[in-house]
């Protein structure tokens, strides 16, 4: 069996002995069977990988020993921001995921005219909740050590001037500019793909003004679930460690 990685946001520390939480004891004890004694990697977002031992284990508690530390990096060079619309039912899980596998550094999600998920604060706050530990279960799975940061959601009005990137592209099919005709020397990069539907054209010129690049991906209209990942695998075959 595969040595499993899991996440903790508790400080590691060579020879010390920690108890993980519910949900990662929970994985290690009742989905993956493991006993005391058998090994795992644990890593905290702090960089690099600790080696560690499974000291107890019981139904919802688990207590790992760490024996090891392995200085390690499996990140782009790339600053890669995902500005991306709020979309319906699983999609949004789907973007999160394999845009954390694809090396994204930190993900917007982002409430524009077309976008047709409407949230409570409470059941917001809750979906982050959720989206953030996608992004960490996609890590553990693809050996990041590093995990995307979910932000807060927030209005594509106010987003657009807070976006700080050295390079900021918009996504959408009424353009003709693609990738290979735009030079780059920018590791910090934005990317804003819109809801189901898309962005409206007042969307697209409010993001123009505020610095945004225009580019499309081909002549076919992609979901809004497949965009974001054609995108972010283009750059990071162009500029990024892919390809």
């Amino acid at each position: 069996m595969r040595i499993p990685r899991i996440y903790t946001p508790e400080q590691l520390t060579v020879g010390v002995c920690i108890d993980l939480d519910e949900g990662a004891a929970r994985h290690l004890t009742a989905v993956l069977r493991m006993t005391a004694g058998q090994q795992l990697i644990l890593f905290n977002g702090q960089g690099g990988e600790f080696d560690a031992e499974l000291v107890s284990a019981k139904k919802s508690k688990a207590s790992v020993m760490v024996t090891g530390f392995t200085d390690c990096s499996r990140e782009s060079d790339l600053q890669l921001h995902l500005g991306i619309g709020i979309s319906r039912g699983e999609r949004m899980d789907w973007v999160i995921q394999k845009a954390t596998e694809l090396g994204i550094s930190q993900i917007t999600p982002i409430f524009s005219a077309r976008c047709e998920v409407k949230l409570s604060e409470d059941r917001l706050k809750k979906r982050l909740k959720h989206w953030q530990q996608i992004a960490i279960s996609a890590c553990e799975q693809c050996q990041r050590n590093t995990v995307p940061n979910i932000n807060p959601a927030i209005s594509l009005d106010r987003w657009l001037p807070s976006c700080d990137a050295d390079l900021k592209l918009v996504l959408h099919h009424r353009t003709e500019q693609r990738l290979a005709d735009m030079t780059n020397n920018n590791n910090n990069i934005a990317l804003l793909v819109g809801p189901e539907g898309g962005l409206n054209n007042n969307e697209i010129e409010q993001a123009l003004a505020n610095g945004f690049q225009a580019m499309a991906l081909g002549p076919r209209v992609l979901r809004t679930e497949t965009a974001p990942l054609a995108a972010i695998s283009i750059i990071q075959s162009v500029w990024g460690d892919m390809g």
